[in-house]
């Protein structure tokens, strides 16, 4: 069956967003498609049809394709909890924690679990389109690999190599990685790809010679500067510190960057809207006094996050904020933490114990070994949505009597103050629905002007595919995957 895999010089070279491409790209030529990414590393992630969690950029990457999100599509996720700690999710499911002390043993044991998930996505497509993790030239990382070459040759898929122009020095990235990787892994790849060209490409056709040169592999084209990225959710928390951004706008809605932030994609319908700033607020600085909301986001470590907000000194220009009378929106971990406290007596997000929350709503959480993984929609501020729930633990208290929101079958959601300005809720993507951002905003006296978020997803990935139409080889590329 056919198949193509993109791995990169390095993380963030742009292969997530060119897999969204090519399979839209591919899907608009008639072809039916699934994306794959044998292993992943991110604590964005959405839910499934099949009841599971995978990447987002997966989640993103079905959309392009035009198919439902499924667990085999990332069969392998890392959720990091800390420094040295992620959690193990194999085909959606948790299965317990990787340390540096069991990392590689216990990756390259999970290999026939991601060949079963790929050769499943096989017998359903024409292609499938696999996308690498990191770098094929961390050669230290090669042993028990099962997210580059590892599962490339396992599998037979042939590979384009995606070097990143902006970032400089991408004749060394192309050349180097053939250089430094076995031979046998370097015969996997049968070309490359030059990602974030800005400017005339003609000031790059000799670099371009160079490389097919040095390497042996033909080019595949150079891809410009892709504008239409902005308008799509990404999957790791590096882009943050690009979307720092300052008040000057008309309304200002403030988000603590978190050193274990989860689902940070909540917030992009958000950015999008004309007159709004959604300032990601990095640590060393302040929460600014002029925003209009505070939004405490979703985290993967919940008790050590809050013990962040604290070092940073963000709980008080939280309470501040409360002083003014400014509303606050917790969600999901940020909503734990708006309670009064937390308890983790089982150890599921790091050392047993218990923490006092911030205080503003009246409800305690007990984090629990059970994993609430399900889609859902209801009503919340009047207005219908549809979103996701991704959590451990259960919240409950006073305050619960006032729920954020109505989920389907009637069951209720989160909580509020009784004035209404402090709210939680444990569901992730509310502000994709048009009418719930838009009824959100005039309650900070701004109207929502965007529209429909998920047609301008589609939208912007429909502009990628025939950009990457323009500017990449695709024939030659399908001929590869096809031979």
């Amino acid at each position: 069956m056919a198949a193509i895999m993109l791995q990169g010089t390095g993380s963030d070279v742009g292969k997530s967003l060119l897999v969204a491409g090519i399979c839209r790209a591919l899907v608009r030529r008639g072809y039916s498609v699934r994306p794959f990414k044998p292993q992943n590393m991110s604590n964005n992630a959405a839910v499934t049809a099949d009841g599971g969690e995978i990447g987002r950029a997966q989640a993103l990457q079905a959309i392009a394709a035009g198919v439902e999100p499924h667990t085999d599509m990332n069969p392998v996720l890392l959720k990091p909890q800390a420094d040295r700690t992620s959690q193990l999710v194999v085909h959606g499911q948790v299965r317990g924690k990787l340390g540096s002390g069991n990392f590689r043993s216990a990756r390259g044991e999970l290999l026939e679990a991601v060949l079963a998930s790929y050769r499943r996505l096989q017998a359903q497509c024409d292609i499938v389109v696999v996308e690498g993790a990191g770098s094929p030239a961390e050669v230290n990382l090669r042993a028990g690999d099962i997210a580059n070459m590892g599962f490339a040759r396992a599998a037979g898929v042939p590979v384009i190599l995606v070097g990143d122009i902006d970032r400089g020095g991408v004749i060394a990235a192309v050349a180097g990685t053939k250089a430094v990787i076995d031979p046998a892994d370097a015969a996997m790849i049968q070309g490359f790809l030059i990602n974030k060209f800005r400017g005339d490409p003609a000031l790059f056709e000799d670099g371009y010679r160079h490389i097919e040169r040095l390497t042996g592999w033909r080019g595949f084209g150079v891809i410009p500067w892709l504008g239409q990225a902005s308008r799509l959710p990404s999957e790791d928390a590096v882009v943050l510190e690009r979307r720092r951004g300052g008040p000057g706008e008309k309304l200002l809605i403030a988000c603590p960057i978190l050193p274990r932030i989860a689902n940070f994609d909540d917030l992009d319908p958000l950015k999008l809207e004309p007159g709004v700033k959604v300032m990601l607020v990095p640590p060393g600085q302040p929460i600014p006094a002029e925003a209009a909301l505070i939004i405490l986001p979703g985290s993967k470590a919940t008790i050590a996050d809050l013990q962040a907000v604290r070092d940073q000194g963000w709980d008080i220009d939280i309470r501040a904020h409360r002083r003014r009378g400014r509303p606050i929106l917790g969600i999901c971990g940020g909503y734990q933490m708006l309670g009064r406290r937390i308890d983790d007596p089982d150890g599921m997000e790091g050392p047993p114990g218990g923490v006092e929350g911030l205080g503003l709503l009246d409800v305690e959480t007990r984090l629990t070994s059970a994993k609430t993984l399900e889609r859902t929609g209801g009503t919340a501020l009047g207005q219908p949505f549809s979103g996701y729930e991704m959590h451990v633990g259960r919240t409950d208290g006073p305050d619960c009597s006032r729920p954020f929101a109505m989920l389907e079958g009637g069951r209720p959601d989160g909580a509020s103050s009784r004035d209404g300005m402090v709210m939680g809720t444990y569901v992730h993507g509310l502000f994709a629905s048009t009418a719930l951002r838009a009824a959100l905003l005039a309650r900070l006296g701004h109207e929502a002007t965007s529209g429909d978020y998920q047609a301008s997803v589609d939208d912007a990935l429909d502009q990628i595919a025939m950009q990457l139409e323009d500017h990449v080889d695709m024939d030659g590329l399908i001929r590869i995957a096809t031979a």
